[in-house]
């Protein structure tokens, strides 16, 4: 990790790798040029209670170069929602904490029954977890997946400048620091589908599984045996 990386508590347990590393206030962001879109988000999720009020002020990154840059054009018509990565309503202390979960880097096109669905229940959950009194802190990763064995459909119209393509799924590996000093974590895969009638917990897959269709490395400084024997199989949801 770079020194700014250093001075994030979000990447207290490693960073991703990515074409671009997007530093916000509360949150890291790794973006994909060949994507046009996040290749991860990673938090920590906020304790507050504030209850700042849902800012809804969706905007273009310009920190991001222009030639693979989505901007707000390309979800009209779509039929697809701008899901958030980093939830709205994890980061609640100050109204800018709030608006940053706004900015189009941060959004990945999901079916609205998906969005509206089980990735909201499952931030949902998240946010219960954390708030357990066991829980110290509750760190997550959340991103897109692309299967290449499967067609990827593309949208936005010809008055676009940059096409996107859809997330065949979207995963979410959630880690928390328990009072007694120990580790937790456990890594879901959502289908980017229409129709859910499963339980949350039927989408816990491994989290070596997440890594490998992502192409990315997870808690990467979380070494030895016992973390690698968490990362290579499913725990039952929140069992800690």
């Amino acid at each position: 990790m770079n020194n700014h990386a250093q001075l994030k508590r979000e990447a207290r347990y490693g960073l991703p790798a990515a074409d671009q590393i997007l530093y916000n206030r509360h949150y890291i962001l790794g973006y994909s040029y060949y994507f046009r879109q996040a290749k991860w988000a990673l938090e920590i999720i906020d304790p507050d209670k504030s209850q700042v009020k849902r800012v809804n002020n969706f905007r273009s990154d310009y920190r991001i170069p222009e030639a693979f840059r989505a901007d707000k054009e390309v979800y009209e018509n779509s039929g697809y929602e701008r899901g958030h990565l980093v939830a709205s309503a994890n980061q609640i202390e100050t109204q800018i904490q709030n608006s940053e979960t706004f900015l189009l880097s941060n959004m990945c096109p999901q079916k609205p029954e998906c969005n509206k669905g089980a990735w909201k229940e499952l931030e949902d959950a998240v946010r219960t977890l954390n708030n357990s009194s066991k829980v110290l802190e509750t760190y997550v990763i959340s991103g897109p997946l692309f299967y290449f064995d499967k067609e990827v459909v593309m949208m936005g119209s010809e008055n676009c400048k940059v096409s996107l393509p859809i997330p065949h799924a979207f995963f979410k590996s959630v880690l928390i620091e328990k009072n007694t000093g120990t580790i937790n974590v456990w890594s879901f895969i959502i289908p980017n589908e229409t129709d859910f009638n499963q339980e949350l917990s039927t989408y816990l897959v491994k989290t070596t599984k997440v890594e490998k269709i992502a192409g990315i490395s997870l808690w990467e400084t979380l070494l030895g045996t016992k973390i690698s024997k968490k990362k290579n199989r499913i725990t039952k949801m929140w069992k800690y």
